[in-house]
């Protein structure tokens, strides 16, 4: 009985000792889960009334790791909309140097005139009806993709992003 089981021991070892589990990772990179997401905005004016800066609200609060990229609509070319990420300084001409600024929260994003000059002087094609884009990326992807992904061009982002156009929350100021 002793040279049985010792013999069905033997075997049992054998046999677990040829069981071997190989785990193969696939990198997958393209992650479906994100959600990057936009919101418009328009009829933004900028006046000394309002210190040359407006909140934008979010529609609702995005997390606390978010990253917020902020484009202006710069001008519409042949039915195109031109957008640039801020901050930008424009440069009018005369040595006069515009700035469009923000900083952002949970909750809004402020967007903010700064100049070399007066800003009261500022024509008003520069400070009213202004359209703005804030595109929120959850920072973790947005870190993963920082050195591939060129930020300054808004169609690459949003194209990145999976983001649609009708996906775009517009939300008109006024």
């Amino acid at each position: 009985m002793k040279k049985f089981t010792l013999i069905l021991a033997l075997i049992g070892m054998i046999t677990l000792q040829s069981c071997v589990t190989e785990e193969v990772m696939v990198a997958d990179s393209i992650d479906n889960d994100t959600i990057g997401e936009v919101f418009e905005y328009s009829n933004v004016d900028f006046h000394s009334g309002n210190n040359f800066n407006v909140f934008l609200d979010y529609p609702h609060t995005i997390y606390a790791s978010d990253m917020v990229l902020i484009y202006h609509l710069y001008e519409v070319n042949n039915g195109n909309d031109v957008w640039r990420l801020m901050p930008h300084t424009y440069y009018l001409g005369g040595g006069d140097e515009l700035d469009y600024n923000f900083d952002f929260t949970r909750y809004d994003a402020n967007v903010f005139l700064a100049a070399n000059f007066n800003l009261n002087t500022l024509s008003s094609s520069w400070s009213q009806n202004q359209v703005f884009r804030v595109v929120v990326i959850p920072a973790n992807f947005g870190n993963k993709t920082a050195e591939t992904l060129d930020i300054n061009n808004y169609d690459e982002v949003v194209k990145h992003y999976n983001i649609s156009t009708s996906k775009i929350i517009k939300i008109a100021l006024k």
